[in-house]
């Protein structure tokens, strides 16, 4: 995704790294001990509502909304925007599977509303100038962003052997990186994160709380994660990977 030469399968050509199947293998381990607890799946519409919380105000906090309530300050609207869209991704994750450009466009349309003007809800930047919370730096030129973006819908609609949460991590990375948005961009790829591991069969009811691991780990540990992908190199790829996988799994023990 980053510009490196791989097989036809790339993204099982980097989940054939040792390190990195043992971690994705022990991921998957905490998120199937969690949909089968008895207690989890007694109270599963409970449990899956309070994920989307949770990972609502931890995706916010991330960005600096880390508030209790929601209130009319700058940081209090990111938390409600990111409340809106978590709450939107149970609906969009049929859609997502086939046509993943169209479930972002939808899901970024919520969430930018009264941060961006209309024409720009849901659509690709046409400039070089992006929302930047994580301080990653200069975007990608909208036009090499465009094409990341067709690669990365490729990407999700291609068969793949790769594991899932492999997957969820480079949806993740690249929309988090190339910032297709003005703004809202890193919000939108943690949600995709969602959208992928349910989609893909692996936490189908969305019980596990991936944005809470990510909190947890702190955000200098994302920011290096981030920039070790957009470096491009296999080394930064598979760091983004195991950092990433290990936050899966801690939002699969986060749940109470």
């Amino acid at each position: 995704m980053t510009g490196q030469r791989f097989g036809r399968d790339p993204l099982a050509e980097l989940a054939a790294d040792p390190a990195t199947a043992e971690i994705l293998a022990a991921a998957r381990a905490e998120i199937d001990a969690l949909l089968w607890r008895r207690d989890v799946r007694s109270n599963a519409v409970e449990v899956a509502a309070s994920s989307m919380e949770r990972g609502a105000r931890d995706s916010a906090a991330i960005d600096g909304a880390d508030l209790a309530v929601v209130d009319d300050s700058p940081m209090g609207r990111v938390l409600d925007a990111a409340i809106r869209l978590t709450a939107a991704v149970p609906g969009q994750v049929e859609v997502f599977a086939t046509a993943p450009l169209q479930a972002l466009a939808h899901l970024h349309a919520l969430t930018a509303t009264g941060f961006v003007p209309d024409d720009e809800l849901g659509r690709p930047r046409a400039g070089d100038r992006a929302d930047d919370p994580l301080n990653l730096g200069a975007v990608p030129p909208a036009a090499a962003a465009s094409e990341r973006l067709s690669l990365l819908a490729r990407t999700l609609t291609t068969p793949t052997e790769a594991p899932a949460l492999l997957v969820a991590a480079i949806a993740h990375a690249e929309l988090a990186v190339v910032r297709p948005f003005t703004w809202g961009s890193d919000l939108v790829a943690r949600a995709a994160v969602r959208l992928v591991i349910a989609g893909r069969g692996v936490d189908p009811s969305l019980f596990s709380i991936p944005e809470h691991g990510m909190f947890e780990m702190g955000r200098p540990a994302y920011v290096r994660a981030l920039q070790g992908y957009s470096s491009g190199t296999r080394e930064g790829v598979l760091a983004f990977i195991s950092w990433h996988t290990t936050a899966c799994a801690m939002g699969a023990k986060a749940v109470p």
